[in-house]
């Protein structure tokens, strides 16, 4: 292309994705010189059902059992295993993991919450939304013998505090109900 400049390789350490090197191939962070800091993470996202699913999630009346005792549990062990399942994340400690689900009838959809909390050289965003994850798929498992229709999504991040690149809220989330 006639008049373009070719790409400047030298960009900002800012600028560059962190998981290539400078040839552009894969690789974990190193995390190694980073200081261990109190990091927090919540991530949200959402199973939509028919009105009667929900009603049954809700009321306990599934045949599997108690379907959002199980999504949490899940969410949480999934929490712990994300170094397993996703290629470049760190093992870290985790302090904290909590799930929580807000039964939202007037748009027939079950929001999921968790927290994820550590003291480590590295954030705990992945494993925050890999508990999201965890959750609604079990929600999906628990109740599709009476619903295939159910549709997952929404999946995001919502906050994040501490570490290098400090703190982030994502705008217009509402507030989670207090239990």
């Amino acid at each position: 292309m006639a008049g373009k400049k070719p790409t400047d390789t030298r960009r900002a350490a800012s600028t560059r994705l962190t998981h290539l090197d400078a040839r552009g191939r894969i690789r974990m962070v190193d995390v190694g010189e980073k200081p261990v800091t109190h990091r927090e993470a919540v991530a949200r996202g959402e199973v939509r059902m028919a009105r009667a699913t929900l009603d049954a999630i809700v009321g306990g009346r599934l045949k599997k059992g108690e379907a959002l005792a199980a999504a949490r549990i899940a969410g949480i062990m999934a929490a712990k295993r994300t170094h397993e399942l996703i290629p470049l994340c760190h093992q870290i400690p985790l302090e904290v993991v909590e799930v929580d689900f807000n039964p939202d009838a007037a748009h027939s959809t079950l929001q999921i919450q968790a927290r994820a909390v550590t003291d480590a050289r590295t954030g705990v965003e992945m494993e925050a939304l890999v508990a999201v994850s965890a959750a609604a798929l079990t929600i999906y498992d628990m109740a599709k013998a009476i619903d295939r229709a159910m549709k997952i999504g929404a999946i995001r991040l919502i906050s994040k505090r501490g570490g290098r690149s400090g703190d982030y809220s994502r705008d217009g989330e509402p507030v989670w109900p207090q239990r």
